[in-house]
């Protein structure tokens, strides 16, 4: 049994050391751990909006799905690490979106106090439009 375990170790570190490495420097250090412990790893699949990081989380779930089902072989690990960047920069993107949507609610909640029409409009139809799209994938999902 002690055997297996070094031999998956083994195959482990010659999956990652086969993969390709890119730097991951975005900016940010927000990840769990420190980037000076890990400095070479996969930047992911961008999600530069709200639609693409929906398309990103709907696609690389699928993926994580599939590499989860029956053994994990290290092989499968190493192709688990990998797409996690996707998902970790489309759940990234999701939030700063939800955030911004909580944002523009607030305005019309605001707006609505203080009978500002112009502005309830505005900001109603910014927020609807992008709420809308965050309804819709989950209509798409099921």
């Amino acid at each position: 049994m002690k055997l297996l375990s070094i031999a998956s170790a083994i195959a482990l570190s010659f999956a990652f050391a086969a993969a390709p490495v890119m730097a991951h420097d975005d900016g940010k250090k927000d990840h769990k751990h420190e980037e000076q412990e890990r400095p070479d790893h996969y930047k992911g699949k961008p999600s530069e909006n709200l639609v693409q990081a929906l398309n990103n989380l709907r696609e690389y779930n699928k993926l994580l799905n599939a590499e989860l089902q029956g053994e994990l072989t290290p092989q499968k690990m190493a192709e688990i690490h990998q797409l996690t960047y996707t998902l970790e920069r489309a759940l990234e993107r999701i939030d700063h979106e939800v955030d911004e949507m909580k944002e523009v609610l607030e305005e019309v909640h605001l707006g609505s106090e203080r009978m500002e029409l112009d502005k309830v409009k505005k900001n109603g139809a910014k927020y609807l439009d992008s709420s809308n799209k965050l309804v819709e994938a989950g209509r798409a999902y099921k």
